[in-house]
Order: C-alpha cells, then sequence, then structure tokens
C-alpha cells in the first residue's frame, strides 16, 4: 500500500475504501525545494495538502517586509483551508518549505464533493478544528502572560523536536523575539543529562 493509501485509511478509516481510492486517484505529487512557496499571499488556497517528509512554515510578511513565523507542519500532518474564508478569500499568509519536502495534493473542488456527508470528513474537519484553537489559545496565553524565557521553556517542553530540527532563526520569530536573544536563552540553559 502507498503512502498517500496508508494516510488516508488512518486519517478517514470509516470511508469505504473505493472512495479513498477515488481521492487517492485525485492527487496530484509536489516536490518543493528548501525555501520554495506553496501558497502565496494574496492567492486563494484551493487544495488540501498531504505532508509525506519534510517540513513547511506558514508565514506573514510585516509592512516593512520582515517575516513573522505563524506556525509548522512535519511529516504526516494535513492542511487545508478548514473555513470558508481560507477557501473563498485570499491567503494573507505565505506556507513555503523548511526543508525539501513531498506532499500530495487534492484539489478542495474535487474532495468536497466526494466526501460530503461522510461521517469521517466531518470528523476529521471538527478535530482539526479543535487541534487549531487549542494551538492559538496556547500561543495567545504564551504572549499575553509570559516573558520570552518562559515561552522558550514553553516551547522545548511541548514540542522539543521544534528546538532540535527548526533553524534558530525561525524559533525566535515564533517567539516573537529576536535570533540574538534567543541565543542568550539558548546558552542560559542547562545542558541535557546524559
Amino acid at each position: 500500500m502507498s503512502w498517500l493509501a496508508t494516510r488516508l485509511a488512518t486519517l478517514l478509516p470509516q470511508t469505504p475504501a473505493a472512495l479513498r481510492g477515488q481521492l487517492a486517484a485525485c492527487a496530484r505529487p509536489v516536490q518543493l525545494d528548501k525555501g520554495q512557496p506553496l501558497l502565496r499571499a494574496g492567492t486563494r488556497w484551493r487544495h488540501l495538502w498531504l505532508l509525506e517528509s519534510g517540513a513547511l512554515r506558514l508565514y506573514y510578511l510585516d509592512r516593512h517586509g520582515a517575516e513573522w513565523n505563524k506556525n509548522f507542519a512535519f511529516e504526516g500532518q494535513a492542511l487545508w483551508p478548514l473555513t470558508p474564508t481560507l477557501r473563498d478569500g485570499p491567503a494573507d499568509f505565505f506556507i513555503a518549505a523548511l526543508e525539501p519536502a513531498r506532499l500530495h495534493a487534492l484539489a478542495m473542488d474535487n474532495i468536497q464533493p466526494l466526501l460530503a456527508g461522510q461521517p469521517d470528513w466531518q470528523l476529521l474537519q471538527q478535530q482539526a478544528l479543535q487541534q487549531l484553537l487549542d494551538e492559538k489559545l496556547w500561543r495567545e496565553h504564551l504572549f499575553l502572560q509570559c516573558d520570552a524565557a518562559s515561552r522558550y521553556r514553553a516551547l522545548r517542553a511541548a514540542r522539543p523536536a521544534w528546538c532540535e530540527r527548526i533553524p534558530l532563526r525561525h524559533q525566535a520569530s515564533w517567539l516573537g523575539i529576536t535570533d540574538v536573544s534567543l541565543s542568550r536563552l539558548r546558552a542560559a540553559w542547562p545542558p541535557a543529562s546524559p
């Protein structure tokens, strides 16, 4: 069984295999080099992407052209425009490869009619929205109630793989600090015990 077929079976276990096969047949492979954009601000987000390998970053550009990371995605994750606003209007952020990535793109115009009324699809959307809300509330708490050191400690505790895999400047951007400040915080952090 292909990676895509296995992933669809995991995400949509109660959906008939024939329907999952139709979805897989609609998928288009996408290969991205490091730094290559997947979605540009100002364009419509028209696909569900299943990330087979690699990593993506979602980021904004401020009015001065500085990049601010909003989130990251790693292998196994699915990304799609969860709300009508995200589907119907232009995106106000970018998605680009943080490292070389292989994805499978499913056009929302194709999958929505196929999955309409499927309980698995409804549940998957609900779980994704809940996860997104939990993530947003956690990050809001970090920014409103924690200093930079506390935000970094929380990030290390909740997402240790991020601290090892995401470049320092992108971690700093997500934390809302400079990479110099993050370097100081990391230097002050006690070394891992053997």
